[in-house]
């Protein structure tokens, strides 16, 4: 199921759905994706949830304004940078990569921090910033830290980063905040370097949660593995570090709530909100100098861990009339998405551009759930979802009309360790009543990711992949489509799918380009990554269309362009990754078709991987086919 888009749409246009999958994460979001709930009882919850956070933690989140002197102004982020000792002259040493604080896109100036005085100097020019308008000492686009070195300001010495022993220290040095009072008469942004009471504020947090025993807040090990190694070599041990004391109260506060909550659905809507608002509410957040907010812990796929961090208000800040949320990263802000989301799922729509002009659409007749929310009298659905490996399912012979999946894209994303950060929180609030909660952890031996550290590569994935295929393909009714997406940039991560589905006896009628990301997704904007995936429809039976076959280089090339002429007119511009990606598609869909007659079906893995890249080799590969597609 992964995130449920294949099962949500088909159950959206009133398809009954069996969906499976290993993580169980992956199996608790789509249940509450799907799953029934009273949104009257949801907002009076969520209500009452906001209302004691603001009593509990509230004043936490205030500041003084700089321009009015109101000190009712809210901090919508903390900004911290990372410290180390320097291990010379003892000294702390600030870890600034840079020392633009904002940029001119969305405030009228550019913001940067002194590297002497620490203040905030607004300047027109970002790339020659001038003198600080406090100190007069120059300005510095650059900071010290690069490459895992920086060097003490005050003796010189040239440290190493990270230390590594224990989890990174940070200091507060700069707030972005609003204030209603002066927000009107304000041109951009606030911005201010902490004061005294700020850091009294600092001191009186440490203080609250010192006075706590917390009964939510996870004690469990980050286990090792291909990304969380990464949060070991900066010191981060366990689950808990990776937070500071203002967000691990809250996120106790919160828990204690939900759980006290007698309404199960509406306890377990608000433990997700709780997982994804984890996301937001720790320590590995970044602030983009550029859209002026928080990034996700996950906006990258992975646990990149920088050296200025954005902490998000907690409680989130309620926007004026039928503005939204100011900010992003807090409770409010999560709460907002949900409830849109589940609105979705009774009046579905689509978005339609007519030049500039954007138009929302309701389809009618179309909705999403177990049962739908709003009218009753609508005849149920069946959902029926398991937490298991789809390798082992049972399902009777010629039962399914379709098979929709999403399978990982090889070792591109390590889903299992990334999730696991959620995941530890989430299973104190629900784990006892939920069977798929009762492991340490979501990572599962058959995981079909590529993932060094647990030993799993090319073949480990391939036989994985195989034996889900053939299991969900002998379910499938004569004909029946088996679709599912995949993109990668090297053309070894499609040998294991052209295994698999010749494994399971189907033949590819088709591959389709089909654009499945933003460009603008931060973990691929300006790599010339591909956002383009591949659809791969198959069929144990059937006809596929003689001017779709082709045994050369050109003839694919011309399958090739066809696409991008179809992609252009629909207002995509493909990259050379898309381009690429898009060859792939048609070169394993025709390797499928030249080796589904003989297949070697009870040969070793290896044999069979050997095969599927000897038959794409032979139609030419990538560089062939490259050399006859036009610029």
């Amino acid at each position: 199921m992964g995130g449920g888009t294949p099962l949500l749409e088909a159950n959206r246009v009133g398809c009954d759905v069996v969906g499976f999958d290993i993580n169980p994460m992956s199996y608790w979001i789509v249940k509450e994706e799907i799953g029934y709930l009273d949104l009257t009882a949801y907002d009076e919850a969520a209500e009452s949830l906001i209302r004691m956070l603001e009593r509990e933690i509230g004043d936490l989140h205030r500041t003084s304004c700089v321009s009015c002197g109101s000190g009712d102004a809210l901090v919508k982020y903390f900004l911290w940078v990372k410290v180390i000792l320097c291990r010379k002259c003892g000294k702390d040493v600030d870890l600034f990569p840079g020392y633009l604080l904002a940029s001119d896109s969305r405030h009228p100036k550019n913001v940067f921090v002194c590297p002497f005085c620490h203040q905030l100097t607004e300047t027109v020019d970002r790339h020659s910033p001038g003198t600080c308008a406090h100190c007069g000492r120059q300005l510095s686009v650059r900071g010290p830290a690069s490459k895992k070195h920086c060097q003490c300001s005050y003796c010189k010495h040239d440290n190493l980063y990270p230390e590594g022993k224990q989890p990174p220290r940070h200091r507060l040095f700069a707030i972005e905040y609003t204030c209603p009072r002066c927000r009107s008469r304000h041109a951009g942004r606030f911005f201010k370097v902490p004061d005294a009471d700020d850091f009294r504020r600092l001191k009186e947090t440490e203080e609250r949660w010192c006075g706590i025993r917390p009964r939510f807040v996870p004690d469990a090990n980050i286990p090792s593995g291909d990304e969380t190694n990464r949060l070991h070599r900066w010191g981060y041990k366990r689950y808990s570090e990776m937070f500071n004391s203002r967000q691990l109260l809250g996120l106790e506060h919160s828990a204690r709530f939900i759980a006290s909550l007698k309404d199960e659905r509406v306890r377990d809507a608000l433990a997700t909100n709780l997982s994804d608002l984890l996301r937001y509410q720790n320590m590995l957040c970044r602030y983009d100098t550029m859209a002026l907010k928080s990034l996700d812990i996950f906006s990258v796929h992975g646990f990149p861990v920088g050296l200025v961090q954005c902490e998000s208000n907690f409680v989130g800040i309620k926007g004026g009339g039928n503005v939204g949320c100011v900010g992003s990263g807090g409770w409010r802000n999560i709460l907002e998405k949900y409830r849109k989301a589940k609105l979705y799922c009774d009046f579905p729509f689509e978005i339609f551009h007519h030049g500039s002009q954007k138009q929302i659409r309701p389809i009618v007749g179309e909705w999403i759930g177990e049962r739908h929310n709003g009218d009753q009298t609508i005849k149920p659905r069946l959902v029926e979802l398991r937490c298991e490996d789809s390798a082992v399912a049972s399902l009777p012979p010629n039962s399914l009309d379709a098979v929709f999946t999403d399978p990982p894209y090889f070792g591109n994303v390590q889903y299992a360790e990334l999730i696991d950060f959620c995941y530890v929180w989430l299973r104190l609030l629900v784990g006892t009543r939920s069977a798929a909660f009762q492991k340490d952890s979501t990572r599962d031996a058959e995981e079909l990711t590529v993932n060094e550290q647990m030993g799993r590569g090319i073949k480990h994935f391939t036989e994985g992949l195989s034996a889900v295929f053939q299991r969900m393909a002998g379910a499938l009714k004569p004909g029946a489509p088996f679709a599912f997406t995949y993109h990668h940039n090297a053309i070894e991560a499609y040998y294991p799918v052209a295994v698999a589905v010749l494994d399971a006896g189907l033949k590819c009628s088709a591959a389709l380009p089909c654009p499945a990301e933003m460009g603008a997704s931060i973990h691929i904007n300006g790599t010339g990554s591909s956002i383009v995936d591949t659809v791969f429809v198959c069929r144990t039976t059937g006809k596929i269309a003689r001017n779709t076959i082709f045994s050369s280089p050109d003839g694919v090339a011309a399958l090739v362009e066809k696409d991008l002429e179809d992609l252009r007119r629909g207002g995509v511009k493909p990259s050379k990754g898309d381009i690429r990606c898009i060859a792939f598609g048609h070169l394993v869909r025709l390797a499928i078709w030249q080796l589904h007659k003989k297949w070697p079906k009870e040969a070793s893995t290896s044999s069979k991987l050997s095969t599927v890249a000897n038959s794409i080799r032979a139609l030419g590969g990538w560089p062939e086919v490259e050399k006859y597609i036009g610029g």
